[in-house]
């Protein structure tokens, strides 16, 4: 491994430039087309337009544009220092890319970038143990963030630095990203070795980030924390000469390649196959689709007018990295009720929504009724069962008591419950069926739902396909009612009456902390309240349970746990009424007083309510 760290420092390095000021930069043009860093990558993608300087992002946020002089192999000494630990996300990279908000300077810049992919690079390389003689190939998508363009550039860059091949889908999906890498078509340069998306998902327009895959599936956190070591590694080492010299390479070597063609002929495919090989099985279904201005406009025009479904009424299709109608997030209310709103006033028979980068959806019947959350893993509950009787479901843990009765009892599955976070329950589903356990799905609240059939991969277009075969199937079998046959097999789903998230945060710097971590604070916070559940007859202790402290009592529950990566404690509460939530927050309120560090306000106003 360290002959290949040193040819990937040795292919991405950059050099000792002069610097001009920002009043030098605008009276001359003193980036040439040869500069790593010009000032065509400054300007930042914005549904196909160049934005105002307001939305730069990288150096230009700086007080100082750096140009380079003439090229050279020492180390580069105005780059700022990274600390690459904090870009992790889990098994995810994420940063802010764009300047402009206060409090937030861009830690994703172009070098950054560009080191990140080389890391990648040099982890590939690895992995793969490639054949000399046959470079290793890597997509690179993005979703419709403003800086996508200036990113994909330096992502590029980072893998031709690397002596790999570069093949760029532009906007794709992430879900496309993994099917890359198992498609067998070389017209479309398929299979590729590995995959990079640009993405970071429903957060703000600011910032940006990436996913990585391989055709095992998406790196874990492990993988993360070593492409960022190494990153960080790669970044010291940059000098002008190497970077011109990736530059080059990328300008030379990239290929381009309109992928997305290849996965929506599969969804449209899929559900041909399940509707009997019916040419337009959804004909005379009117399904309008919200993709909130993110990558998943596609859907519409690629997926569902083929099959024959009436999409009038669809809206936030055009791909605008501001999201300027609302953020485009399945379990953010005020896009729920644009989706619904749409299906509503166009008569529709179903509605359709996704994230960003659609790895996440949700639906709307055409009474209104949302298919997200708990009713989201119902719906998809119900079909797996359907076909594969008996399965465990695996869910994250804040799933409901009512889900885990309508799986068990009327459904005749297994609920296995887990812990926040995607690749947790979708790591957990692939373990189950190891140890002989047989799982189907695994599905997070979120809307993150992944499939055995379809490589574990969490793909929101593929749970809306799954949907749309149950309408295609139910047609061709003579069913009518359009969407009510999704509704009917989530029939008998108790609900709850009230049901909240309050988010109790660490204070890092009260003395109670005493020098050590908001884990380890938490850690304590929550073994008290374990304390307490056991001496309170009112309450019940989970038997299984894998996050946090959940305990039910006064015809509800509640589950408090450690965020995975912030100082918080989020409370999830729900009951039959707001009377008996009440008492579950204050049996949690009494049991955590003693914690100064721990800000209780969000508890005490929905207490006092």
């Amino acid at each position: 491994m360290a002959a290949v760290c040193e040819k990937i420092v040795e292919n991405v390095i950059v050099a000792k430039n002069r610097v001009l000021t920002t009043n030098q930069y605008n009276q001359r043009d003193c980036c040439s087309a040869a500069a790593p860093y010009n000032h065509r990558n400054f300007l930042s993608f914005h549904g196909g337009k160049k934005l105002l300087p307001k939305y730069h992002c990288g150096f230009v946020s700086r007080r100082n544009i750096y140009c380079n002089a003439a090229p050279s192999t020492t180390a580069v000494p105005y780059l700022e220092k990274v600390d690459f630990m904090k870009l992790q996300n889990g098994s995810d990279i994420r940063g802010v890319a764009v300047a402009g908000v206060e409090g937030e300077p861009v830690t994703l810049t172009e070098p950054v970038t560009e080191a990140i992919a080389a890391a990648f690079s040099a982890w590939l390389l690895e992995m793969k143990r490639a054949d000399a003689s046959k470079p290793l190939r890597v997509s690179v998508g993005h979703d419709s963030r403003i800086s996508a363009q200036v990113l994909q550039d330096a992502v590029s860059q980072g893998i031709a630095g690397a002596g790999l091949d570069v093949v760029q889908y532009g906007l794709a999906s992430t879900p496309a990203m993994f099917n890359s890498t198992l498609t067998e078509d070389e017209a479309f340069l398929c299979p590729v070795d590995g995959a990079i998306m640009i993405t970071a998902s429903h957060l703000p327009y600011n910032r940006n980030g990436f996913k990585f895959f391989t055709n095992a599936g998406g790196l874990g956190k492990a993988d993360i924390k070593i492409i960022l070591e190494r990153a960080a590694d790669i970044y010291k080492s940059f000098t002008d000469q190497g970077l011109m010299k990736s530059k080059r390479k990328a300008s030379e070597s990239i290929k381009r390649v309109d992928y997305m063609t290849v996965y929506t002929s599969d969804l449209v495919k899929a559900v041909r196959k399940a509707a009997e090989n019916i040419e337009k099985p959804l004909e005379g279904f009117h399904i309008v689709v919200d993709a909130g201005n993110g990558a998943g406009g596609f859907f519409a025009e690629k997926v569902l007018q083929p099959l024959g479904a009436i999409t009038s009424g669809s809206q936030f299709l055009e791909p605008d990295g501001m999201f300027p109608n609302h953020i485009p997030n399945p379990e953010d209310k005020t896009a729920m009720k644009a989706i619904t709103q749409a299906v509503l006033e166009n008569k529709a028979d179903l509605g359709i929504i996704f994230d960003t980068d659609v790895d996440r959806s949700a639906a709307v019947d055409s009474i209104g009724r949302e298919f997200n959350r708990n009713r989201l893993i119902a719906l998809m509950s119900a079909i797996v069962l359907e076909e594969h009787p008996g399965t465990t479901i695996v869910t994250d843990s804040v799933t409901s008591d009512g889900l885990t009765t309508f799986i068990e009892k009327k459904l005749g599955g297994k609920h296995h419950r887990f812990k926040r976070g995607y690749k947790n329950v979708i790591d957990e589903a692939v373990r189950l069926n190891s140890v002989g356990e047989e799982s189907h799905l695994a599905i997070e609240t979120s809307g993150h739902g992944a499939l055995r059939e379809n490589h574990w991969l969490d793909d929101g277009a593929y749970l809306m396909v799954k949907v749309l075969n149950k309408l295609a199937s139910a047609r061709a079998s003579g069913i009518a009612g359009g969407s009510k046959v999704l509704t009917d097999l989530v029939e008998g789903l108790q609900e709850p009456g009230v049901a909240v998230e309050l988010r109790l945060k660490i204070d890092q710097n009260h003395p109670d902390l005493k020098g050590g971590s908001f884990r380890e604070y938490g850690e304590a916070v929550l073994q008290l309240l374990e304390n307490h559940i056991e001496s309170d007859p009112k309450l019940q202790k989970a038997p299984v349970n894998y996050e946090g402290v959940r305990a039910s009592g006064f015809g509800g529950w509640f589950l408090l746990r450690l965020s995975l990566h912030d100082p918080v404690l989020p409370l999830n509460i729900e009951a039959t009424n707001h009377e008996d939530a009440v008492k579950l927050g204050l049996a949690v309120s009494s049991a955590v007083k003693e914690f100064h560090a721990l800000d209780t306000s969000a508890l005490d106003k929905f207490i006092q309510t």
